[in-house]
C-alpha cells in the first residue's frame, strides 16, 4: 500500500504554473435546475414515456432527483431521448440514469443520477462522467449541439394514479 496525493482536474489546473483556467462547467459554474411534473394515470402501460425536462448536449449533469406518489406496481427507467421534433423523439438511452426504479412507494427527491451505473457496472451515467458534458457522457465523438429530453419510461404498468416529478440539476454548457 502507498500513501498518495491525487488532484482533480480543477485543482491540477489551479496548481499549474502559470495557472490554467478550468472550464466553468467543472469549477465555478452556475448550477441550474429544470423541473417537470406529470400525472400518471392508472393503466398507463409498460413503455409509456413521460418527458420531464429538456437539457442541452453541452450541459454537465449534476443530479437527477425523482419524486412520486406511491403508484401501485409501477417502475420506470430514467433516461435520454431526442426531442420530439428531432428524430421523431427516438430513444438515445432509456435507462441512462436509472433502470427499473420502483415508483410503487412514495419517493421524495430520490437521487437516481448514478443508479443505472451502480446497478449495471458502468452501463449508465457513471462517476467517471461527472466532469463531462452530456454528449461526452453519452459516448459521442463530438457535440451535436442539440437538446435532449430526460424522460421516465415505464417498465411496469401503473396500477394506480399519482404524481411524478423530476428535478434535473446541471451546469449550463454555454
Amino acid at each position: 500500500m502507498a500513501v498518495v496525493t491525487t488532484k482533480s482536474t480543477a485543482v491540477t489546473a489551479g496548481d499549474a504554473f502559470p495557472q490554467t483556467l478550468t472550464a466553468q462547467k467543472i469549477d465555478g459554474g452556475r448550477l441550474r435546475e429544470r423541473v417537470g411534473v406529470i400525472e400518471a394515470v392508472s393503466g398507463d402501460s409498460i413503455a409509456s414515456i413521460y418527458r420531464m425536462a429538456r437539457v442541452g448536449s453541452g450541459d454537465r449533469i449534476s443530479r437527477v432527483l425523482l419524486s412520486c406518489d406511491a403508484i401501485t406496481t409501477c417502475a420506470a427507467d430514467v433516461g435520454i431521448y431526442d426531442i420530439s421534433s428531432v428524430n421523431a423523439g427516438a430513444v438515445v438511452d432509456a435507462d441512462f440514469f436509472a433502470s427499473a426504479q420502483s415508483l410503487a412507494t412514495a419517493l421524495v427527491n430520490q437521487d437516481v443520477t448514478h443508479e443505472a451505473d451502480a446497478a449495471d457496472a458502468g452501463a449508465g451515467f457513471g462517476l467517471a462522467d461527472v466532469e463531462k458534458p452530456l454528449w461526452q457522457a453519452l459516448g459521442l465523438a463530438a457535440d451535436p449541439g442539440k437538446q435532449y429530453d430526460i424522460a421516465v419510461t415505464l417498465t411496469a404498468a401503473a396500477g394506480s394514479a399519482g404524481t411524478v416529478a423530476l428535478k434535473v440539476q446541471y451546469v449550463d454548457g454555454n
